[in-house]
């Protein structure tokens, strides 16, 4: 087995106010990783759907599959530094992982690779899905891996009597964390909003990723430039590993020994004790007392990692402008961490007192206070998701198709549809869309019935045009809410001769007299109209997620007053619901989060014995992974249509899950792991190894006890057995 050798300087590393210089780089390393992770992670979703086009369901399920896979590797991550290549390597090496990642997911990004035929599309989406997944996978061996083992590298570059300055690293590190986390979060979705690409301009995805991906080369050349001032402390074999075995080996011999000749143990881990000694049997049992807790936990975690995918999705449809300021959707996520640095000192400082004032605020009890509000803040996106549903347009089924109206004669008309009678008035539309099934019958004022047939589930505008008589034409509508919340904008010429219109550099492309939608982002939109000899600036002011068909009509002239001759048909309602309604989801999320897992943290910190620090702390983000994998599980075997019931679902397992929680903290009995080590610190080192070394008394003959010896004999585990046996 390869061993890290222990490098001594011959002069230690110099200080500053008494810390070791060398905290400095591990600390901007954090800082740059989490920027790298976070960054990366708060665009990811839309990146899913927008640019790979997945639908938001898969999209989501990819995504928590992501974040699971970060939270199960660190455990591989812990067992290679401490097992094989110590801390320092596995940093090292695992962050050129890391690195190669982040690049390989920005080239994924990069649409102008596979689009040939330079329509802003890719023409090979499968390789953009694969660098991607192997983008991601990369990324989630890198971040996980590293995760367990940067703090305590930070840890080992101090000295016994520097107890104070290791204190305060620990929390100058975290603060670097959530400082990376908030920074890019913030920054990134912006990146993202800026238009980039060779042959079309489009939401720039590789800057978004390529940033991170550049942080995280800066990460990796920041810590190998300190490398001659650490301590690098050699592997002492993972204490996990040695946990799982004493486990292993206890069930073996239950398993071995279950017949009723043999007495029955205290614990089952009592059954360790042939191989293993009295005090990591103890341990182990502390831990496990602990770990048993755990179970309900994924639950929580299933709902909050939900910040990144169904509530970001949330807020794409939503009303995102904060007066001079707008929002991106996916920046909403940077309230939690905000959140967190306020609500963390005000609940140490002033909420725990004052209930402690009331009654006894347990640990269990705040966590399982935490799950509860983590429950509401479900609620609160399940009535925020109502709100929502009732501004959305009420879109055709499979079954069905919608018609809209929109009058390009001078005066007013009135024409029937079957038997529907509507009134349009000259260079104007009917409010609302009409419904029909296949096909309608379309009566017009001379009394000629023109038969429409229609395919279902398709929205359709019908312009009614004069000519030597009276006639029509048939477009196809938007079937669903422009994406981004961006605006979704037509041009409907009647001026009878050719025009160019733009709104800010882009070009209306017009195949017809009705040109293809155009996406415009929200704010004050100039439309300026030309043709061989003039030109005219038509304004509109548009909001979020709205669609409009603007209609140039016959008495159309350049000049002064051009603007008014024009009309702007709203085909749907821009988006009205305010993303600020979601920062009450957002508050009970994050005074959940704080609640539940600094408690949980703190708590099985207080109750693991010294030596299961890193077990409890593998075990604590195993519930994190198990909790996204409840969730990808969920989005893809649920059936509700509703994004609410959703959302009411996962609320009502919380509470579920809350109230069995509860009942086991109910009968949990708290223990000092301390005092119960003392007690085996006590006992004379013969009497250890008596004990150690004790036979199982057994009923049964001479033979029976040869049959057991002989069966010993078979297995390797037993070598172990065999000979303790006086």
């Amino acid at each position: 087995m390869a061993v890290e050798k222990i490098k001594k300087p011959k002069k230690r590393s110099a200080t500053i106010f008494g810390y070791p210089l060398s905290i400095f780089f591990i600390v901007v390393n954090e800082f740059c990783e989490r920027f790298s992770y976070y960054g990366m992670r708060a665009v990811l979703v839309l990146y899913f759907k927008y640019f790979l086009k997945w639908d938001e369901d898969f999209a989501t399920t990819i995504y928590h599959t992501f974040v699971a896979l970060c939270y199960l590797t660190p455990i591989l991550g812990a067992i290679v530094a401490d097992s094989w290549l110590g801390k320092f390597k596995t940093i090292v090496y695992l962050s050129i992982v890391y690195t190669v990642g982040q690049v390989v997911m920005a080239i994924s990004a990069i649409q102008d690779i596979t689009d040939t035929n330079k329509d802003g599309t890719p023409d090979n989406m499968t390789l953009h899905v694969v660098l991607s997944m192997l983008g991601l996978f990369l990324i989630a061996l890198g971040t996980g891996g590293i995760k367990p083992c940067v703090a305590a590298f930070g840890g080992d570059q101090f000295e016994d009597h520097q107890e104070k300055q290791r204190s305060t690293f620990f929390s100058i590190f975290y603060l670097s964390i959530n400082a990376g986390s908030l920074i890019s979060t913030l920054i990134t979705p912006i990146l993202r909003a800026q238009t980039c690409g060779i042959h079309i301009q489009q939401e720039c995805y590789p800057l978004a990723f390529g940033v991170p991906a550049a942080l995280m080369v800066v990460a990796l050349i920041v810590f190998i430039v300190g490398s001659p001032m650490y301590i690098r402390n050699p592997p002492q074999g993972n204490i996990i590993v040695k946990v799982c075995k004493c486990i292993g080996f206890a069930v073996k011999n239950r398993f071995r020994h279950r017949s009723s000749q043999y007495p029955k143990r205290d614990h089952w881990m009592d059954w360790a004790e042939e191989k293993y000694d009295k005090l990591l049997i103890a341990q182990v049992k502390m831990a496990l007392k602990v770990l048993f807790l755990y179970i309900p936990l994924p639950m929580f975690w299933a709902l909050f990692d939900q910040q990144g995918s169904r509530w970001t999705f949330q807020a794409t449809t939503m009303n995102g402008n904060f007066g001079a300021i707008t929002i991106q959707p996916d920046q909403m996520q940077t309230v939690n961490p905000i959140l967190i640095l306020i609500l963390v000192p005000v609940m140490d400082t002033l909420i725990y007192p004052l209930i402690a004032k009331c009654f006894n605020f347990t640990p269990l009890r705040r966590i399982t206070v935490g799950m509860f509000l983590a429950a509401l803040a479900f609620v609160a996106a399940a009535l925020l998701q109502i709100q929502i549903d009732k501004t959305l347009p009420d879109f055709p089924s499979s079954t069905e198709s919608q018609v809209k109206f929109i009058n390009m004669v001078n005066r007013d008309l009135q024409i029937q549809a079957d038997n529907k009678t509507i009134s349009l008035k000259g260079f104007g539309a009917n409010e609302d869309y009409l419904t029909f099934h296949n096909q309608f019958t379309l009566v017009l004022e001379s009394g000629q019935q023109n038969t429409i047939n229609l395919a279902n589930g398709t929205r359709n505008t019908i312009a009614i045009i004069q000519g030597s008589k009276l006639g029509f034409e048939k477009f196809d509508d938007m079937t669903s809410k422009p994406e981004k919340g961006e605006n979704a904008i037509r041009v409907l010429n009647g001026f009878g001769s050719d025009l160019n219109v733009t709104v800010r550099d882009k070009v209306f492309n017009f195949t017809s007299n009705m040109s293809e939608y155009l996406s415009v982002s929200h704010g004050k939109a100039e439309f300026m109209i030309k043709d061989n000899r003039e030109s005219c600036v038509y304004t509109q002011e548009l909001g979020f997620g709205s669609s409009y068909t603007l209609i140039i009509p016959s008495t159309f002239t350049f000049g002064e007053m051009c603007s008014e001759n024009i009309k702007a048909v709203m085909d749907m309602k821009p988006n009205s619901v305010h993303m600020a309604w979601q920062i009450i989801q957002y508050f009970l999320m994050t005074t959940g989060e704080v609640v539940f897992s600094v408690t949980g943290l703190e708590f099985s910190y207080s109750q693991a014995p010294s030596n299961m620090k890193s077990v409890l702390q593998a075990g604590w983000l195993l519930t994190v992974a198990v909790g996204n994998i409840i969730v990808l599980i969920v989005a893809e075997a649920a059936t509700l249509n509703d994004q609410w019931a959703e959302y009411i679902l996962f609320a009502s397992l919380l509470v579920l899950v809350c109230i069995i929680f509860a009942i086991m903290a109910y009968f949990y009995t708290y223990t000092d792991p301390t005092k119960i080590e003392a007690q085996f610190d006590e006992m004379e080192p013969e009497e250890k190894e008596k004990r150690k070394n004790f036979d199982m008394p057994r009923k049964g003959s001479a033979e029976s006890h040869k049959e057991d010896r002989r069966s010993s004999d078979s297995s390797s585990d037993d070598e172990c057995t065999k000979q303790t046996k006086i």
